[in-house]
């Protein structure tokens, strides 16, 4: 008689990595009320106790891919700036360029930035490389701090304005945007642009 031996456990060798792209997914699909462990664990593919592993809880997991969007939605600013006009106002219209357009497609994304612990990280750079959100939107908004002038107030201002324009176009107050987009609302509004800090000589 041959001995009984224990069924094999499933074995999931990057199961915190396969969590976070499950939730970023679901955020995708259904936005943040789709983001669950149970959910998540299903689409990994695992049991729904094989998050408690790697994260405390649906707050942890939160914070995980809240870290991970905000790589996303780093990268996907320095790409726009990359692709734009290379002037200093062409990098500054470009990257409003890119917010939009990445909280028009990622919605879900941008949600759980600015819903949890990705915040925090935008707005605190320090310690941070050049890659990050916040260090890329201030060095894009650098020529045009004039002197004596805090440059947190020119960032601030051009933060503010294409976040709010961003979250009313989601809103659907502009109807859907046209293609391209500067045929439409935002071409209007970053004219306002041209009144921030000063014109630099280069």
């Amino acid at each position: 008689m041959r001995p009984i031996t224990p069924a094999k456990k499933h074995h999931h060798g990057n199961l915190r990595p396969a969590l976070i792209k499950a939730g970023l997914e679901l955020l995708e699909e259904g936005g943040i009320d789709a983001l669950t462990l149970r959910k998540c664990a299903a689409r990994a593919g695992v049991s729904h106790a094989a998050p408690a592993h790697h994260f405390d809880g649906l707050p942890g997991l939160k914070q995980a891919i809240a870290v991970e969007a905000f790589q996303l939605f780093s990268n996907h600013l320095q790409g726009a700036i990359d692709s734009g006009e290379q002037t200093p106002r062409g990098r500054l219209k470009s990257i409003c360029r890119g917010y939009l357009q990445f909280g028009l497609s990622h919605r879900g994304l941008l949600n759980v930035i600015f819903g949890f612990d990705g915040l925090a990280a935008l707005a605190n750079p320090e310690g941070q490389d050049e890659a990050h959100a916040y260090l890329i939107l201030r060095s894009v908004c650098a020529p045009f701090v004039p002197d004596g002038t805090d440059a947190r107030i020119i960032e601030a201002q051009v933060w503010s304005l294409i976040h709010g324009f961003t979250l009313l176009y989601i809103a659907g107050e502009f109807g859907s945007p046209p293609e391209p987009i500067e045929t439409g609302p935002f071409d209007q509004v970053m004219a306002l642009l041209d009144r921030i800090g000063t014109e630099p000589s280069a």
